[in-house]
């Protein structure tokens, strides 16, 4: 097991896994981890000040029912949509579902279908080296500029990919963005009483307070998990696990156990990090319904093969 203390050495320094090959050392000043976890961190707790605040005024149980219905719906069609589906083909459904599936990815507003994906292939193809779209290791000076490039910046350079079956979706993006405010605004306008505060809660909680996080967390996994965490396999690459992110991010948050294995289905390959996994287990539901076959697994035996041999 590669841990982040192998991985913090000297600037130049290189890891040899058991495979025979290096990988550059890693070099995370104090500076890069502080502003790393406060961009996470601070705009969380800045909405639980605002909720304490603003409790019963500008928000309550059904703003933030709001919030959740929105995020894990969207957040769904991000991780098990774009990504496991349509990414990497780590299991098979039907038409409609996949339609389903499309339009909540897009309705997250992290672009179209045919951006995301093409920018996600090309992060495995490249990761951490030249060509790689979202990484904190190269193309972009390092340190704090290569976090903020890795962060969010990699969405204003994003690669238009040719792919018939989702045009249609991906030519309708902005009626999509449209319909993901304007949803949750109007399911607060009706739980609210039919008023216009309710209308304007339920657009700011269930819309763009929604967007926000699910943004930030999922751009977490393009730099925290890239940048901070554990590892255990043989890749070369910087990829990491980190937990405490697992959950808000559906299971992605398992990343380097994704970049061994980037078609399994299930990014918790451990017991424990399954039960983290909320995004394995839709797609478990989905394939005990009869609505998804051919889902990919990798058994422990493959996962022992991947296990670096310990240094003597």
């Amino acid at each position: 097991m590669i841990s982040l203390a192998q991985l913090n050495v000297a600037n130049g320094a290189r890891i040899r896994t058991s495979s025979g090959f290096t990988v550059p050392g890693m070099t995370m000043t104090r500076a890069d981890k502080v502003a790393n976890l406060a961009a996470i961190v601070l705009p969380f707790l800045a909405t639980i000040v605002a909720v304490v605040l603003l409790w019963d005024r500008a928000v309550d149980w059904i703003d933030l029912g709001l919030f959740a219905v929105m995020y894990v719906a969207t957040g769904l069609g991000i991780t098990v949509g774009f990504h496991r589906l349509f990414t990497h083909r780590a299991f098979q459904t039907t038409p409609r579902v996949e339609r389903v599936l499309a339009v909540l990815g897009e309705m997250a507003v992290e672009g179209t279908i045919i951006q995301w994906v093409a920018d996600h292939r090309k992060h495995h193809a490249f990761t951490d080296r030249e060509g790689d779209p979202h990484s904190p290791h190269v193309d972009h000076s390092g340190g704090l500029r290569g976090l903020w490039h890795a962060h969010v910046g990699w969405i204003f350079h994003e690669d238009l990919v040719e792919d018939p079956a989702m045009r249609r979706i991906s030519d309708r993006f902005l009626p999509v963005v449209a319909a993901s405010l304007l949803l949750p605004a109007a399911a607060g306008f009706v739980l609210h009483g039919f008023t216009l505060a309710g209308f304007l809660t339920g657009l700011l909680w269930g819309g763009l307070v929604r967007i926000f996080f699910l943004h930030h967390v999922t751009w977490s996994v393009n730099s925290v998990c890239h940048f901070a965490g554990s590892r255990r396999f043989d890749v070369e690459d910087h990829s990491t696990n980190v937990a405490w992110l697992a959950l808000p991010s559906l299971g992605e948050a398992w990343h380097h156990n994704h970049h061994a294995f980037p078609r399994s289905a299930a990014h918790g390959l451990r017991r424990w990090e399954r039960a983290l996994d909320p995004s394995a287990g839709v797609i478990a539901l989905m394939e005990r319904a009869g609505i998804a076959w051919n889902v990919v697994r990798i058994t422990p035996e493959r996962q022992a093969q991947r296990v670096p041999v310990a240094q003597g």
